[in-house]
């Protein structure tokens, strides 16, 4: 390749690799020697330099010849902002090796020889009594747990099976349905009401996660919190579907 003076300092290209699949945005010193220039490209696509031989590509990705010399100078070659240098890898390392993170050794710690550690995030939290360590603030946040599962409980006692209801969901207009179920659940705690409503505008047909509650058609079944439900008698509405 026939060398070229270039007195702009530093030059931004992208780097790309035979051993991976992205390129990588770049800026150097002009005045790097390739032997230099090699060992900072280490770092950025994991080949060792003495096994690299590097291509240079223009803006327009037209190859314009090797980079071939180590002793020469970066900016001796047309290297301009835009370019793409390529990194062929001769370590016989394949392509993506580098990528892969389940080849990674992972560093693993046993709970015990964590909680023995005295600089650890965990003994920290502890010695400050913070977070789940607060036992003051878990029987805090308990108490109030439980107080609201005893409301929800006595809140779900008034709302019968089979009675007429309206559902007002915040965000939402006011959806009659008649209620199906009432009780826990297993998709989430707390006490929940079973609804099927008039109009498909529900998420599911009675069913969550394989579990069965109730029986309805498809989109015509949801569950919602006892507050969020009023019992009382609201006949169905005519949408004049029968209508011609």
């Amino acid at each position: 390749m026939e060398l070229a003076g270039v007195s702009a300092p530093t030059v931004t290209v992208f780097i790309s690799s035979s051993l991976n699949s992205f390129r990588s945005e770049k800026r150097f010193n002009r005045g790097l020697t390739l032997a230099e220039f090699k060992c900072k490209l280490e770092l950025i696509v994991g080949s060792p330099a003495s096994c690299m031989e590097l291509e240079l590509y223009g803006v327009d990705d037209k190859f314009f010849g090797k980079l071939d010399r180590e002793d020469a100078l970066l900016g001796s070659y047309p290297v301009d902002d835009g370019c793409r240098i390529h990194v062929i890898d001769h370590s016989g390392a394949r392509l993506g090796e580098y990528e892969d993170v389940s080849r990674v050794v992972k560093y693993d710690l046993s709970q015990e020889a964590y909680d023995k550690r005295e600089n650890s995030a965990r003994t920290f939290l502890k010695r400050s009594k913070l977070g789940q360590y607060n036992e003051e603030k878990r029987a805090q946040q308990e108490a109030e747990s439980l107080q609201r599962l005893a409301e929800e409980k006595a809140q779900a006692s008034t709302i019968p099976v089979g009675s007429r209801c309206e559902v007002q969901v915040l965000g939402h207009p006011p959806r009659r349905g008649t209620v199906m179920y009432v009780g826990t659940t297993d998709f989430k705690p707390g006490y929940w009401i079973g609804v099927r409503y008039d109009e498909p505008l529900g998420k599911h047909d009675g069913s969550v996660n394989g579990k069965r509650y109730f029986e309805c058609q498809a989109k015509y079944g949801a569950f919602v919190k006892p507050s969020k439900v009023t019992v009382g008698d609201f006949p169905e509405e005519d949408y004049g579907l029968d209508e011609m």
